[in-house]
């Protein structure tokens, strides 16, 4: 059984852990071809969609990030994201979604620094430095992509929702890593 974590993007995130939360497979993900201006060419959406394609197997407990709420580029991340899950469907598997803010919850990042009552907005370099440190700090994990990062967070979320919906113990046990969980088995039922 391999618990897989997907960041989609131009530069999609993929981890594939196993059940003791090892990583098997880490990779980001691009499609090679003509890029098109403002957005992702049709040649290079294919080639994204094949290279997962290729990585997903029948034994993949899939849980793939949401596409974030009011998006720049909406026409890009709407067709990289239908795609992705289209060869999700083509593999015949089923995969589950978490929110782009539970995969920050779940290492404990708000998007927020400072004290109460002067607190200041993460912007997004920070946002992304504050996740990788939180994820080296609870996984001694690190990566060089912010995508993959995101991948393995979504992948230990993947490996603990299987957990609790099998009614096995589980791997993280903080409390908003629960919380996120729950959230996701919630949708799902």
């Amino acid at each position: 059984m391999r618990f897989v974590g997907i960041d989609p993007a131009t530069k999609t995130g993929f981890v594939a852990l196993n059940e003791l939360g090892e990583v098997l497979l880490e990779v980001e993900l691009q499609g090679k071809g003509k890029k098109e201006p403002g957005g992702i060419s049709i040649g290079q959406l294919v080639d994204l969609e094949n290279q997962l394609y290729k990585l997903l197997s029948p034994k993949n407990e899939i849980l793939i990030e949401q596409a974030a709420a009011g998006t720049q580029k909406g026409i890009t991340t709407g067709m990289i994201h239908g795609g992705l899950r289209g060869m999700i469907h083509r593999k015949e598997l089923r995969y589950h979604e978490i929110n782009p803010a539970h995969t920050k919850k779940y290492v404990g990042v708000t998007g927020w620094k400072g004290a109460t009552g002067s607190k200041v907005r993460l912007k997004d370099k920070e946002k992304k430095q504050a996740v990788a440190d939180s994820v080296k700090e609870l996984f001694s994990y690190t990566h060089k992509s912010d995508n993959v990062v995101d991948a393995y967070i979504i992948a230990r979320a993947a490996l603990n929702f299987y957990l609790l919906r099998e009614y096995k113990p589980l791997i993280d046990t903080l409390p908003q890593q629960l919380e996120v969980i729950q959230a996701i088995l919630d949708k799902a039922n």
